[in-house]
């Protein structure tokens, strides 16, 4: 499963100014790894784009944090989601991509499990 997400980097110029506004949607240890606009606007579309992908967008079934955005040695993002979660969905795999131009971030995540999607037209015949 993919989801994907676009944000304008402008909206959270001021977020960086109040730690208060990224607490609603980041974790602690997400905050520490923002130092620019455009990384808190990444893991914003990074965490809608994740929401997509699980089929469920942000709300009850997955909230802004239930998802948490890390960075591995060489600063590329992944994420990981409560085992609850995994094992509901039947997680085995995911991937992450984040960038930035021209005034926005972008996000790609990628899911994958080991049951079939279950969205209807996957399961259409050609």
């Amino acid at each position: 499963m993919i989801g994907i997400d676009i944000v304008e980097i402008a909206r959270f110029e001021k977020f960086l100014e109040k730690k208060t506004a990224l607490q609603k949607y980041l974790h602690d240890e997400e905050i520490l790894l923002i130092a620019t606009p455009q990384t808190a606007a990444g893991f914003y579309a990074s965490k809608e784009a994740i929401s997509k992908a699980l089929g469920t967008g942000i709300g009850t079934n997955c909230a802004f944090k239930d998802i948490m955005i890390h960075k591995d040695e060489q600063g590329a993002p992944y994420f990981t989601l409560p085992e609850e979660l995994i094992q509901q969905r039947a997680i085995t795999h995911t991937a992450l991509s984040i960038s930035h131009h021209g005034g926005f971030a972008i996000a790609v995540a990628v899911i994958e499990t080991k049951e079939p999607s279950l969205h209807p037209l996957s399961h259409k015949k050609q």
